[in-house]
């Protein structure tokens, strides 16, 4: 027989399994039927000749035996007999299947979503083709100073580079968008070269993409626009080609649209790709593009860096700004450039859900030993009827596997959900997007449901001790349930609050940075503070005069709205961690030594009354004043750390710096110090300069004004107040202190689902001792009775179970220390003035543990306490 002939009998045994058993039975009557004529033809009565045909065929179940082993089926049918046998078991216990159920469904949950979110965010591949030839090139002096490129090092890259087969650049900017249907909108767009496009390798899905000729200046503006972007402006993508849009007051014509649900190209998001127009090179800065190259198919990272310092060598000496010979032009893989530092804070989220997966299969595995050894007597009855080792634990491993199944059931419909609520809250992760409950994620869910019921189902099974033993046990002679039962529950217990300490000391960690964080001043009083953003189009507004006009004449009008105590103008207003615009300097009376990097800091640009607005205090020399104007000698305030970095154990006022490299330009002079405030957010140092905004010709700043009440009427009067002067600027209001809480909330959600995950890992500890001490006190029933008999007093048996159950608490707590320690340097980066050592929390740790352990210890012990000793010596 052919192995297909013999898959299809087997397949039709399975499916037609009724058929054939009343096939078999009509054969097998036909034989007993048969002999017994035989045997009465013969001269037998009918129902000794009826007896001794069955006897002569030498048994019919036998036969029955041996046919349905021949067919081959016999283990799908005893898989199928196991799976009843355990739906029935389970279903009457469904105290304990609904417990394990969710508990491990929690878990298996928590990890499908987790590993979603590691996959996309840092493990899967970039949606572009050969992803790993992308590389981003960036400005390097150290392992961890890098910043961004400038013209004049993208065009020397362009002309110079021997490794890239396609080399672009991209810039993002503020702008106001008009020529649409609706009113003027500030939005960020993304400059892009043609280069940029070919590189990442992503092609327009209508029209055509920027080419090379439109960035020759002179040409038409055109721009590739999201198919989100089109739809949602023009009604189609079709609709949007040809259509002009209006950035900053220069038009552009719509040429292309990007495929649907592609609206992120290198890392960078974005409605709108205008065409990249570079800037005259005058200087070697300023920094403000980046720069993406796909390397040339067998070309590797290394021959690229080498090619990149050549280069660096190559253009150092032609520019006097740029005096810093450590500085390398550096590639990084995209996809690593885009991650950063993100990458730490996903693994160690993906360490802590791990953590309470191992908590929950030890959870559920000390749940099934329980109930293993309350079914002792009936397992001993399988093996006493002849069932072997093996077969009582297969019975037991598919009872487990239906549990976790029913588990990874649970836990993907709480992925589901929770993948939603992830990425409503973790925006600003890079790739948080394209996280989706997919096929490995259902994958992952199903094979951590086959690893948790096999190592669930470990536990009975080692327990099961020899035949004399379970024999012992089914006559009920046997008091205890063996020592290495007793030992597996409480390594379990012991496991648990191992795994327990990581979860809760980094979780105390962070939650004391984010305590920390909330008492930080940030050097101003956000309350009644309201800032207007404004991108004058530059088409309309063609020079600083036209600039400064508005400025002055908006100051006025605000300043003139009721409830408005005092207005200002900068350049941005804090807290804001995503401030960009920094600057380098060489102090004058001591200079940086030649070939070593100039400092950068923020620099921002504040009118005179901005400190006053803010109620930022001068500590030292003067303000800002309408005389320090364009024509003056330039002037800058800078912070107290500032001061303190830079000119330790001098008077800052009146020393002279160079600013951005521009040694040819009039020295700019130190006028005053301001205390510090936390410009870039609470965490991010306080180091800053301030320039005059009546100096400064910029076309994009913000006013901040002082209300006496921050109402949505008086936010509105001042914005109509601007919409006076210019109907068609788009403006952005926010509350300060609005931003000021934004800036807690990155730490705040990190803090919240570590300490969840500890809450769910102590729960667990909890409960693993408490089960273990309640099992213990019920099994020891008729020893403790014995006790109480003998004269043993109630609060000394209360002693002796929660003695028990703190010692298996105190020994997973040393061990969960030991590994804690050495996982601490870890978490070291996301800590705010908090060492990964602190014994504040350390100990904190320690006593909420054995608290913990101390509370589900005693509730047993009490019952123990009570036992009345007639009735637990009498009825057991």
């Amino acid at each position: 027989m052919s192995i297909a002939s013999d898959l299809l009998v087997r397949v039709r045994a399975l499916v037609y399994r009724r058929r054939e058993e009343d096939e078999m039975d009509e054969e097998l009557r036909f034989h007993v039927d048969r002999e017994t004529q035989e045997r009465i033809r013969r001269g037998q009565d009918p129902e000794g000749a009826r007896r001794e045909a069955m006897l002569a065929l030498g048994g019919v179940e036998r036969y029955k035996e041996q046919v349905r082993d021949a067919r081959g089926t016999r283990p799908l049918e005893d898989l199928a007999a196991d799976i009843r046998y355990a739906l029935r078991g389970l279903r009457r216990n469904p105290g304990f299947a609904a417990t394990a159920i969710l508990v491990l469904g929690l878990g298996l949950g928590a990890t499908a979503t987790v590993y979603s979110i590691v996959h996309s965010v840092v493990l899967a591949d970039l949606p572009y083709p050969e992803p790993d030839r992308l590389v981003r090139v960036v400005e390097k002096n150290s392992p961890t100073t890098t910043w961004a490129l400038s013209t004049a090092d993208v065009v020397s890259i362009r002309e110079r580079q021997r490794v890239f087969s396609e080399w672009g650049m991209l810039a993002r900017s503020n702008v106001a968008l008009s020529g649409t249907n609706g009113p003027p909108e500030r939005i960020v767009i993304a400059s892009a070269s043609s280069g940029y496009f070919s590189a990442i390798g992503i092609p327009v899905a209508k029209g055509r993409p920027i080419s090379a000729t439109d960035e020759a200046p002179g040409a038409p503006g055109v721009m590739v626009v999201t198919d989100a972007f089109a739809q949602r402006k023009f009604g189609s993508a079709d609709s949007a080609l040809g259509r002009t849009l209006t950035l900053d007051g220069f038009p552009g014509t719509i040429v292309g649209v990007l495929p649907p649900g592609r609206d992120e190209l290198g890392g960078v998001r974005s409605d709108v790709w205008p065409v990249l127009r570079l800037r005259p090179i005058q200087r070697r800065g300023p920094f403000w593009l980046r720069g993406v190259g796909r390397l040339k198919p067998g070309v590797s990272i290394e021959a690229a860096a080498a090619d990149l310092s050549r280069i660096s060598s190559e253009i150092l000496p032609l520019w006097t700004d740029m005096r810093d010979s450590s500085a390398k032009l550096t590639p990084q893989p995209l996809r690593e450039a885009i991650v950063g530092g993100r990458a730490k804070q996903v693994w160690l989220f993906a360490g802590g859900v791990a953590l309470v997966l191992l908590l929950a299969i030890v959870n559920v595995a000390t749940l099934v030993l329980v109930r293993a050894g309350a079914r002792e007597n009936e397992l001993a009855v399988r093996v006493m009827l002849g069932a072997k080792r093996a077969r009582v634990a297969r019975l037991l491993v598919t009872e487990n596997l239906i549990l976790t199944f029913a588990a990874a059931v649970v836990g993907l419909a709480i992925a589901y959900a929770g993948l939603g609520l992830a990425v409503s809250q973790l925006q600003n992760l890079p790739r948080i997007q394209d996280v989706k409950l997919d096929w490995r994620v259902i994958a992952l869910g199903v094979s951590a449901a086959v690893f948790s019921g096999i190592l669930v189902s470990l536990s009975p099974i080692a327990a099961l001790r020899g035949r004399a033993n379970l024999a012992a046990s089914a006559t009920g002679s046997r008091v205890d349930t063996g020592r290495r039962t007793s030992r597996m529950r409480a390594a379990f217990v012991v496991a648990e609050f191992a795994l327990a300490w990581p979860l809760l000391v980094a979780s105390g960690l962070l939650l004391n940075s984010f305590v920390r964080l909330q008492r930080v001043d940030p050097g101003f009083d956000p309350q009644g503070l309201v800032s207007i953003g404004v991108d004058l189009p530059t088409i309309r507004y063609l020079g600083v005069p036209e600039i400064f006009r508005f400025r002055a004449l908006a100051l006025q009008r605000l300043a003139d709205i009721p409830g408005v105590e005092s207005v200002g103008i900068a350049s941005d207003v804090p807290p804001d961690p995503n401030y960009g615009n920094t600057d380098n300097f060489n102090l004058v009376h001591k200079p940086v030594p030649q070939g070593q990097s100039e400092p950068s800091v923020p620099w921002y640009y504040a009118s005179p009354t901005y400190f006053s607005t803010l109620g930022i205090r001068i500590v030292e020399g003067r303000g800002f004043v309408d005389t320090d104007t364009a024509d003056a000698f330039p002037v800058v305030i800078v912070s107290e750390s500032f001061a303190r970095q830079y000119l330790p154990g001098e008077s800052a006022v009146g020393r002279q710096l160079v600013q951005g490299g521009c040694y040819g330009c009039p020295k700019t002079t130190i006028i005053g110090v301001v205390q510090d405030v936390k410009n870039l957010g609470p965490s991010l140092p306080s180091v800053a300069a301030y320039g005059a905004m009546t100096q400064s010709g910029t076309s994009s700043f913000e006013f901040v004004a002082r209300l006496s009440s921050a109402t949505p009427a008086s936010i509105a009067a001042l914005r109509e107040a601007l919409r006076a002067i210019d109907p068609e600027l788009p403006l952005v209001e926010t509350r300060i202190a609005d931003k000021v809480e934004n800036s807690l909330a990155d730490p705040m959600r990190w803090a919240a689902v570590l300490t969840a995950f500890a809450a769910c890992g102590l729960g667990l500890a909890a409960l693993g001792v408490f089960g273990l001490m309640a099992y213990a006190v019920r099994q020891r029933r008729r020893e403790i009775g014995v006790r109480l008999a003998l004269g043993a007093q109630p609060r000394e048996v209360t002693r002796l179970v929660v003695g028990r159950g703190l010692r298996y608490a105190a020994i997973g707590s040393a061990i969960g220390l030991a590994v804690t320690l050495l996982l601490a340097n870890r978490i070291r980066a996301m800590l705010f003035e908090v060492s990964p050592t602190d014994f504040t929390t350390i100990a904190g740790v320690g006593v909420l543990l054995l608290g913990s352990a101390l509370v589900a210890s005693w509730i047993p012990a009490r019952r123990a306490a009570r036992i009345r000793p007639m009735e637990a010596i009498g009825g057991d």
